[in-house]
C-alpha cells in the first residue's frame, strides 16, 4: 500500500516524466525596462526539490525547507497566494480556484500542475483497481487527489463467503480504530460488512482537517465507490452513524455517488452555524465550542492515541500521513470571527441547504431536546424533495435517543430493506439490548422486539414497510411505567405521513397582566420587567457530568428563576390535552436599558401536583432580531443573522419573535403552560453562552398596540392515553422541578 501512495504522489508530481529542465520566469530586469520595447531578460530557476500534491481547490506542498516562503502562481505568473512552510515541511494552499499553477518562490519552481474544480471525477477504474483493503482488517483507501484515508473493515464472516451487504461510517472521531468498533457489531450481526473511515486530517488518515469543507464530501464519494468496487460487497453500499457521521452523510449523499444505496444518520444538525454554534445570534460556548476544541486536539499530529500505537508498531503511512497537520486551520478563532451569518461560509455549515441534492432513501431520527446537536433538525425535513423514501422517528430525550430500541429496530429494517435487499430479521437484536442499555442508559430491560415480516417475501416486506406511515412521533419516552423510570422507551407513539404536521394549528395565548396567558381577550394590560443577569442565573446541569446526562437515574438540579432575573406567564389549566408538534414563536414587544440584550424564552408545563416539566427553549440576541420576510412564517420566526440588519435596542420597545426550537409534547388536561423569559443559561444542561446580557432592565410590553404572545403548532385528534402522567424526573431530556411562580406572578 505504502508503494501505491508512492506512485500516487510521484505520477501527480512529476508531468514532465521526470526532465530535469529549469524552470523559468520572465520579467523585467529594472523598471525601464518594464515600460519600454526593451528586451526582458530570462532567469533561470531551480527544478523544486518538494512535492506538489494537487487537488480539488486545493494544493499541498510536502517536504519542503521549514520556513520557507512560497507562493502559488498562476498561469500568467501572477501570485495567487502565498505561505510559509511549517516545521514538519508542509504547506496548504486552500480556496485555489480551478486552474494550472506553479509552486515556488525567487529561486525554485516546480512543474506545472492543475487544481481542478468539484465535478473533476476520477475514472471508475480509479475505484475499481484500487487493491482497496485487506478482506476484513485495517488499511486505506485512496481518494483523487492521491491523499490516503484510513480505514477497518469488519466482515460479518470470511470473504470468501461473501459478496456481503456494506455498511461504511465516516467521520473524524475514529471510526477506522480497530479498538473502537463497538458499535459496528450492530451492523455486522446483521450480516452486514462494515467500513470504519476516517476524515483528511484525522485519525491515520493523511491531509489537513477542516470540518465541512468540499473536499470531505468528496473524499466520501470515493469512499463509497472505492468500497462498492470490492469484490466482498454486494451491490450498492449503505452510510450509518450518530452524530458527527450521521451529518457527514448528509454531506456525503449530496454528491451523489452512483454506489450509493441508502443512509440512516441519527442525531443531527440543520445548520451548525445558526442553530448549534450561534443559537438565536448567541455563542453557545458549552457544548459547541468545546467539540471543537476537542476536534482541533484531535487533530494535531498523533492527537488520536491510537495512531501513535499504530506509528509505533510499525504503520509508515499512518506516520507519513500526520504530515499536513500543522496547517489545519484555527476553527475556535473562525468561530469567533464569524458572529454573523455569511456566504458562502454560512452554507456549506448547514445542510438545510443542500439536502434536496440527496437522491437516496433516507432513514432520519432525532430528539427535540437533544444537549449536544440541539434538536433543531427537524426544520430541515421538508427539504428532502430528492429522497424516493424519508422515514423520521421524532422523539423527546437526548442525543442518544436515536439508538433506543424501538428507533432502531426501524433503522435496521430500513437498512435490511434497502440494501440488504431481504426480508428483515430483527429479533436477535434482543439479546443485544441489554448490553447496549447497560453502556449508555444504565438500563437493561426494554420492550421485546420482533420481526413483523416474518414469513413475507422480499417484496411483500418491502410494499408494506413503505405503505407505514413515514413520520413517527414518540410521545412521553422515558414515561413508560412498565419499565423503570428514565428507560428509553415512549408511552406512545403516532404516526404521520408527512412533517412538518399538516394538521398542526397556529394556536395563540396573549401575554396578560398578574404573569397571565389567555387565549381570550386581554384583560389587564401592562408591562413586565427583569434584570438580565446571567451570573445570576443557576445554571442547569445534572449529577456526574459527562455521558451520565443520558443514563436513566440522571438526577438534574434544574432550579427556579431568582426573584427579579426573569418573569413567568402561565396559562389557566387546560380544558383538554393539547398536542403540540412542531415549532414555535414567542413574539414579545421589548425594550431594554442597554444597546442589547440576549433573549432566552422556555416553555414548561405545570402539573395538577405542583411540578413544572421542561419541554423546550429558543434564543435570541436582540440586535439579530430582523426577520427573513420570505422564509418567516406565523409558527416559525427565521433570523437572517446578517451584520447588515444588526440594530441596537432603545427605550421604545420594539417587536421581536424569538423562535421556539420544533418540540413534540403532550400537555394534558388540568396542566398548564408556561412561558418565561430571562437570560441566556438556565434551560439547556451542557449549553452554555458568551451572552452580551450584564445586568441591563428589560422590559416586555403587553397591550393592544404591543400584543405580545406565543403561537403554538397545537395538532387536534390525537388521543392521550388516559393513564397516570409520568413521574417527575422520567421524561428523558425534561426535567422537572417543584413550581414556582416568577415575581411578575406567573
Amino acid at each position: 500500500m505504502a508503494l501505491l501512495v508512492t506512485l500516487a504522489l510521484a505520477t501527480a508530481a512529476c508531468s514532465d516524466d521526470g526532465d530535469s529542465t529549469a524552470s523559468t520566469v520572465v520579467g523585467a530586469t529594472d523598471t525601464a525596462a518594464s515600460t519600454s520595447d526593451a528586451p526582458t531578460t530570462t532567469v533561470p530557476l531551480d527544478p523544486a526539490t518538494f512535492t506538489v500534491q494537487p487537488g480539488t481547490l486545493q494544493l499541498a506542498v510536502l517536504d519542503a525547507d521549514p520556513g520557507t516562503e512560497l507562493s502559488v502562481y498562476d498561469g500568467d505568473g501572477a501570485v495567487a497566494a502565498s505561505g510559509t512552510v511549517d516545521e514538519l515541511g508542509s504547506l496548504l494552499f486552500r480556496d485555489l480556484a480551478p486552474a494550472t499553477y506553479t509552486v515556488g518562490d525567487d529561486k525554485v519552481r516546480s512543474d506545472a500542475f492543475e487544481v481542478v474544480d468539484v465535478d473533476a471525477v476520477p475514472p471508475q477504474s480509479w475505484y475499481e483497481e484500487q487493491p482497496l483493503l485487506p478482506a476484513g482488517g485495517f488499511g486505506y483507501i485512496i481518494v483523487r487527489d492521491g491523499t490516503t484515508l484510513s480505514a477497518n473493515v469488519m466482515l460479518p464472516g470470511p470473504a470468501e463467503d461473501g459478496p456481503y451487504p456494506t455498511v461504511v461510517e465516516y467521520s473524524g472521531y475514529q471510526p477506522s480504530d480497530p479498538g473502537s468498533a463497538d458499535l459496528a457489531q450492530v451492523y455486522t450481526a446483521q450480516g452486514f460488512a462494515y467500513v470504519g473511515v476516517n476524515m483528511r486530517g484525522t485519525g491515520c488518515s493523511g491531509g489537513s482537517f477542516r470540518y465541512f469543507e468540499t473536499v470531505q464530501s468528496l473524499d466520501g464519494y470515493d469512499v463509497i465507490e472505492a468500497v462498492a468496487a470490492q469484490p466482498w460487497v454486494d451491490g450498492k453500499v449503505g452510510m450509518v452513524g450518530i452524530s458527527y457521521p450521521g451529518i457527514a452523510q448528509l454531506y456525503v449523499a449530496a454528491t451523489t455517488p452512483p454506489s450509493l444505496g441508502a443512509i440512516a444518520p441519527i442525531s443531527v444538525l440543520d445548520d451548525s452555524g445558526r442553530s448549534t454554534l450561534y443559537p438565536g445570534g448567541i455563542l453557545n460556548t458549552g457544548f459547541a465550542v468545546d467539540w471543537t476544541s476537542d476536534r482541533m486536539r484531535e487533530a494535531q499530529p498523533y492527537g488520536q492515541a491510537w495512531t501513535q500505537t499504530r506509528a509505533d508498531e510499525g504503520d509508515e503511512v499512518c506516520a507519513s500521513n500526520q504530515g499536513l497537520r500543522l496547517q489545519n486551520p484555527d476553527l475556535l478563532q473562525e468561530i469567533e470571527d464569524n458572529p454573523y451569518y455569511t456566504e458562502p461560509l454560512g452554507s456549506s455549515l448547514a445542510p438545510v441547504t443542500f439536502v434536496d441534492q440527496i437522491d437516496v432513501p433516507v432513514f432520519l431520527a432525532g430528539a427535540w431536546q437533544d444537549e449536544q446537536t440541539g434538536g433543531h433538525f427537524p426544520a430541515m425535513l421538508d427539504s428532502f424533495t430528492g429522497s424516493p423514501h424519508l422515514y423520521v422517528d421524532l422523539v423527546n430525550g437526548l442525543h442518544t435517543e436515536s439508538l433506543s430500541p424501538q428507533i432502531l429496530a426501524r433503522q435496521m429494517e430500513f437498512l435490511q430493506l434497502y440494501i440488504g435487499h431481504r426480508t428483515p430479521e430483527i429479533a436477535f437484536a434482543n439479546g443485544v439490548l441489554p448490553i447496549l442499555g447497560d453502556a449508555i442508559w444504565g438500563v437493561t430491560t426494554f420492550a421485546p422486539l420482533t420481526d413483523r415480516f416474518a414469513g413475507m417475501s422480499y417484496d411483500d416486506a418491502l410494499a408494506a414497510f413503505e405503505s407505514d406511515p413515514p413520520v413517527r412521533v414518540f410521545f412521553e419516552q422515558g414515561g413508560d411505567d412498565a419499565f423503570a423510570p428514565g428507560t428509553p422507551e415512549p408511552n406512545f407513539v403516532v404516526t404521520f405521513d408527512s412533517y412538518p404536521i399538516a394538521t398542526a394549528e397556529a394556536t395563540v395565548w396573549q401575554l396578560d397582566g398578574n404573569g397571565a396567558l389567555t387565549d381570550g381577550e386581554l384583560q389587564d394590560p401592562g408591562i413586565a420587567t427583569y434584570r438580565a443577569d446571567p451570573d445570576a442565573l443557576p445554571a442547569t446541569f445534572y449529577e456526574g457530568g459527562g455521558n451520565d446526562v443520558w443514563r436513566a437515574d440522571v438526577q438534574y438540579d434544574w432550579e427556579p428563576l431568582p426573584a427579579g432575573t426573569g418573569v413567568g406567564f402561565v396559562t389557566a389549566p387546560l380544558a383538554a390535552d393539547t398536542v403540540v408538534i412542531g415549532p414555535g414563536s414567542v413574539d414579545l414587544w421589548v425594550s431594554a436599558d442597554a444597546a442589547d440584550t440576549d433573549l432566552e424564552v422556555t416553555i414548561t408545563e405545570v402539573r395538577p401536583d405542583g411540578t413544572e416539566i421542561y419541554v423546550q427553549s429558543g434564543w435570541l440576541r436582540a440586535s439579530h432580531r430582523a426577520l427573513d420576510e420570505a422564509a418567516s412564517t406565523e409558527l416559525r420566526p427565521v433570523h437572517g443573522h446578517l451584520e447588515a440588519d444588526a440594530s441596537p435596542m432603545s427605550a421604545e420597545v420594539v417587536p421581536i419573535r424569538v423562535e421556539l426550537f420544533p418540540f413534540g409534547h403532550p400537555f394534558r388536561a388540568g396542566s398548564r403552560i408556561r412561558l418565561t423569559i430571562d437570560a441566556p443559561g438556565n434551560s439547556r444542561a451542557i449549553w452554555s453562552f458568551d451572552t452580551v446580557s450584564d445586568g441591563e432592565t428589560v422590559t416586555i410590553a403587553y397591550d393592544a398596540e404591543h400584543p405580545s404572545r406565543i403561537v403554538l403548532s397545537v395538532v387536534p385528534g390525537i388521543e392521550v392515553p388516559s393513564v397516570a402522567p409520568p413521574a417527575c424526573g422520567a421524561l428523558r431530556g425534561q426535567p422537572c422541578r417543584d413550581y414556582v411562580p416568577a415575581s411578575n406572578g406567573g
